[in-house]
C-alpha cells in the first residue's frame, strides 16, 4: 500500500482528515445542542422565505409599473419626434441663428474667428 502512504503524507489529504475529526467532534450532543442546531435551521428557513416574500413583492409592483414605464416612453418619443420633425420642417432654425460666425455642433456652439496678421 505505497499509495495510501503517499495519500496521507498529502497536505490537502492531511487537511481534509482533521476537518472530517473536527466535524464529527462538533456535532450537537444533547437536548441543547440539538435545540440550538433546531432553532439555527428555524432562523435560517424563516429568513428563506422573508427573502422569498419580497422577491416576489419587488416582482409584482414591477409588473404592475410596466404600463406606466411604456406610456411615458412612448410619450417620450413622441415629444422627440416632434422635435425632429420641427427642426428639419422649415427656415425657423436657420433664423434663430445670431450671427453667421457661429455654428452649432453636438457638443455646444462654437464660433469661427477671422485670423488676424500678426505685427
Amino acid at each position: 500500500m505505497p499509495q495510501m502512504n503517499r495519500d496521507q503524507r498529502n497536505a490537502a489529504w492531511q487537511a481534509a482528515h482533521q476537518w472530517r475529526a473536527h466535524a464529527t467532534q462538533t456535532q450537537p450532543s444533547g437536548l441543547m445542542g440539538s435545540l440550538k442546531l433546531l432553532l439555527t435551521w428555524l432562523a435560517f428557513g424563516a429568513l428563506m422565505v422573508v427573502g422569498v416574500v419580497l422577491g416576489l413583492v419587488f416582482l409584482l409592483i414591477g409588473w404592475a409599473m410596466m404600463p406606466f414605464v411604456r406610456h411615458k416612453m412612448k410619450k417620450r418619443m413622441e415629444q422627440m419626434r416632434a422635435d425632429q420633425a420641427q427642426d428639419i420642417g422649415g427656415d425657423d432654425y436657420a433664423h434663430t441663428q445670431p450671427r453667421s460666425g457661429y455654428q452649432d455642433a453636438l457638443e455646444g456652439s462654437y464660433e469661427v474667428k477671422q485670423e488676424t496678421p500678426h505685427r
